[in-house]
């Protein structure tokens, strides 16, 4: 399938597809005249790669996964290894991190808004 029918099938862009290419995330092969032909299981390698970059991982670092990722057929070209698995752990070990941190800030948000409102409201007479 050529880019436009991908970008359109998996809803990114196909600038962001050939960057998919460039970082060697989304290999294509070429037509004679030169453009880029997917084959069908690209759709599910996009839709793998947008869930890793919105897990926050980077792209040399999505590059390494993939090979251990389920393709459409169900089977993985490659074991992870453990360092791998270790530094994923790291990864979300962060991210819980991150998501308590926003928490608490906005515990302290709620508490701030509470007390404006009680502050700030006039008694009804």
């Amino acid at each position: 399938m050529r880019i436009g029918e991908l970008a359109r099938r998996t809803g990114v862009s196909e600038r962001s597809l050939r960057y998919y290419g460039e970082q060697g995330l989304l290999p294509a092969d070429r037509t004679p005249g030169g453009q880029r032909d997917y084959p069908e299981r690209a759709v599910d390698r996009v839709i793998h790669i947008q869930e890793l970059f919105a897990a926050g991982l980077n792209s040399k670092k999505i590059f390494e996964i993939l090979p251990c990722m389920r393709d459409s057929d169900g089977g993985a070209n490659e074991r992870a290894t453990p360092e791998l698995v270790e530094e994923l752990r790291a990864e979300r070990n962060r991210i819980d991190q991150t998501i308590s941190d926003l928490l608490r800030s906005r515990e302290v948000l709620d508490d701030v808004i509470g007390r404006a409102n009680e502050r700030f409201a006039s008694p009804v007479k």
